[in-house]
């Protein structure tokens, strides 16, 4: 029988730390897919969404944090030199703020989520939901936005190049503060704004607004600018300071309830009752009247002619537009066709002179 040499059997130091590193990754991978598999099922046959949402955000983050600690934990096992190690712990000092820094800013999204599941702004009444969404949309973006500055600091700490020049330059940050405060005076401006918006809410997302003589919704609000989406389906990008430092018309500020109106020039003789009763009936017949009010009254006079005024209320602002383009049309065609003697009429005085 042949003797057997242990010592050539013996895997070459690069070799076995490979098949440990692996052997981890490997570990880690099998123990993500496993525990979301699982959770995927269980948020499966809950009624609620939310949690299908969360398992869905926080599967790629999760899974890295997971390799991440197996390889911090094979370490121990594992024959590096001192140049290896050092980058191994230069590695590491990056790699897992940046991962806790992706679960946070995870974590927010799904809360973000969470809240946009719950408040349904599609309903009549939805004031309290658009409040909530708005707040959560603007103060989730900032949060983001923190997370994201504070990961990136403590990224750059790990560097001991760039630790040890942060420690000069603190001298001399108030110099450098400033400046960069006076180049970036209006990206500060608008982010402190988005600031103000979230909590004095001076317009929430699916506010009507008539802004720039246009009419339109709040489609988004960012933190530096809001979009608004338009009638005609434009979108009108607006500076967040714009809705603190300006008048705007906000039409939803307490309810989406609204008062539309129209107006008519009539001839000074004209039957009003008779025209305010068949206004009455064409409101009550038009299924856009939410039964609040509706009114019709002359509003001025001129020698030639009277203006009237109708009135009538609708739930929100689209409806209201169309209630009073249906009233207009019914109105009008009343008059042409039973009421054609209030229709404007000039007059003139015709003196005659009989001749001798």
């Amino acid at each position: 029988m042949l003797d057997l040499d242990l010592d050539r059997l013996t895997l070459p130091t690069s070799v076995e730390n490979l098949l440990i590193a692996s052997g981890a990754v490997v570990i880690a991978l099998v123990v993500h897919a496993v525990a979301f598999a699982l959770a995927r099922r269980v948020a499966a046959r809950t009624p609620d969404t939310l949690d299908d949402a969360a398992v869905q955000l926080a599967r790629r983050p999760v899974r890295w944090i997971t390799v991440a600690v197996l390889l911090a934990a094979a370490r121990r096992f594992l024959s590096l030199p001192a140049w290896a190690d050092e980058a191994w712990q230069l590695a590491a000092a990056m790699i897992v703020p940046g991962l806790v820094g992706w679960l946070c800013i995870t974590l927010v999204r799904v809360y973000v989520r969470a809240v946009e599941l719950r408040y349904d702004i599609s309903v009549a009444d939805n004031l309290r939901a658009r409040r909530r969404r708005t707040r959560t949309t603007i103060l989730g973006r900032i949060a983001v936005l923190l997370v994201a500055l504070v990961t990136v600091a403590l990224m750059l700490l790990a560097i001991p190049s760039i630790r040890s020049v942060g420690i000069t330059l603190m001298a001399s940050a108030g110099l450098a503060g400033l400046a960069v405060g006076a180049a970036a005076q209006p990206a500060l401006k608008n982010l402190i704004a988005g600031v103000q918006l979230a909590f004095t809410e001076p317009i929430r997302i699916d506010d009507v607004l008539i802004i720039e003589g246009e009419w339109g919704k709040v489609e988004e609000i960012r933190l530096t600018y809001v979009v608004v989406a338009l009638w005609d389906e434009r979108r009108l990008i607006v500076p967040v300071s714009r809705f603190l430092e300006q008048p705007f018309q906000n039409w939803t500020r307490n309810t989406s309830q609204l008062l539309g109106s129209a107006f008519f020039w009539l001839d000074p003789t004209a039957d009003i009752p008779r025209l305010r009763v068949r206004f009455e009936e064409i409101v009550r017949a038009n299924p856009r009247w939410d039964g609040r009010a509706c009114v019709l009254q002359v509003t001025d006079t001129k020698p030639d002619a009277i203006e009237v005024r109708v009135l009538a209320t609708a739930k929100d602002a689209p409806t209201a537009f169309d209630l009073r383009c249906d009233l207009r049309e019914g109105v009008l065609a009343f008059i042409r066709d039973e009421m054609p003697e209030a229709l404007p009429r000039g007059r003139q005085v015709v003196e005659w002179k009989a001749t001798p």
